[in-house]
């Protein structure tokens, strides 16, 4: 563990996808940058996802604008590390498409009547119909669905690439990494201590993940995150699936699949309070048997699990506390991935008091806390 600094302008807390993101911009924009992480680089939610990035989140057009402005710079950081930007393969890059089924009519209205602020934050997305999505996805049974959203501005990634991806573009601009480096105090005036020793910072920034609430309390900082154990599962892929890859699939169930290697990877949250394990297995089953039949009776294989960052709405908080220079970005619910690129851009631009390219006003924790506890 090596010795760190006297001083920074910005010591950035957690080296997963959001932390490097904005260690990278920050760095590249003149900022002396010092980033601490507890552990290895993205060990913490960041290696608990289904590898994902996508545009189209349903209900939400922030998000999705948050991601589009991410997928953008996804696509130039594949650039600077020698990728064509068609194939992103040293990032992991594939374009596999995004297919939300709707099993009732209230989902296919709300489609409806949000599809045009989805347009207007630049998501491509069209309502189809049950035959088409499943020739989209051929395991889908569209005799259980009434119509689908397809959006095919959907890419499997390596997260695991994109940390270090950032990782190293940080430390090309300037910034200092320090793995394996837990923050254990967090001074008023801005000194954040760790068993490698202390450091002044003039700007502190939260993206601990799971851990957010705790390093933020250690400035006297309230996030309102909580932690939400999920744990990803493997399935076989049956002899009729197409050789290409199967779109990333989410039922109303919350249930989602996509291809993963030669195996399907199978997402459902977790089992629900007073819950066994084996009960949620169970239901899993059914509804994998009921939307997708072919894979129906097919052994169900533990794949990794994960704690996630999650806020009360699902949104995350990214801001700065109104009162010291303490600025947070958290609480992704399982979608940072998708987000750390433009959060990435939200905090460098509040760091450096700048107009950012989006109203963060939303953002802050101030719409959990009230106005006084969060500034965007």
């Amino acid at each position: 563990m090596s010795r760190l600094p006297e001083r920074a302008d910005a010591v950035v807390i957690g080296g997963g996808v959001i932390g490097t993101s904005i260690a990278c911009r920050l760095a590249e924009s003149g900022v002396d940058t010092v980033l601490l992480e507890r552990g290895a680089l993205g060990s913490g939610s960041s290696g608990t996802t289904a590898g994902v990035v996508r545009t189209y989140f349903p209900g939400n057009a922030l998000i999705s604008s948050l991601a589009v402005r991410s997928l953008e710079a996804y696509q130039a950081l594949a650039e600077q590390t020698g990728t064509d930007r068609q194939t992103g393969s040293d990032l992991g890059l594939e374009r596999i498409g995004l297919l939300v089924l709707f099993s009732d009519e209230q989902q296919v209205e709300d489609f409806q009547q949000t599809r045009a602020a989805q347009r207007a934050a630049g998501v491509d997305v069209e309502l189809v119909t049950a035959a088409e999505a499943a020739r989209l996805n051929p395991l889908v049974d569209e005799r259980t669905i009434l119509a689908a959203a397809w959006s095919p501005e959907a890419y499997a990634c390596d997260p695991a690439a994109i940390v270090r991806g950032y990782a190293a573009a940080a430390q090309r601009a300037g910034a200092v990494l320090h793995t394996d480096t837990p923050v254990t105090g967090i001074d008023l005036d801005g000194r954040v201590h760790t068993p490698a020793g202390s450091i002044r910072a003039e700007n502190v920034v939260c993206a601990a993940g799971p851990w957010a609430g705790t390093v933020a309390a250690m400035a006297d900082v309230t996030i309102p995150v909580t932690t939400y154990p999920v744990e990803m599962l493997l399935t076989d892929t049956p002899g009729s699936a197409p050789q290409k890859a199967l779109p990333m699939t989410m039922h109303p169930s919350s249930l989602r699949i996509r291809s993963w290697g030669d195996r399907i990877l199978v997402g459902m949250g977790r089992p629900a309070e007073a819950e066994t394990r084996q009960d949620w297995l169970r239901r899993v089953s059914h509804h994998l048997g009921t939307t997708f039949p072919s894979l129906a009776g097919g052994s169900i294989d533990s794949g990794w699990s994960g704690n996630l960052d999650v806020s009360p709405d699902g949104m995350a908080f990214i801001g700065r506390d109104p009162s010291r220079r303490f600025f947070y970005a958290a609480g992704f619910s399982g979608q940072g991935l998708c987000q750390a690129p433009a959060a990435g851009e939200i905090i460098r631009d509040l760091v450096l008091d700048k107009e950012s390219w989006i109203d963060t006003s939303g953002l802050s924790t101030a719409r959990h806390l009230g106005a006084s506890a969060g500034a965007g």
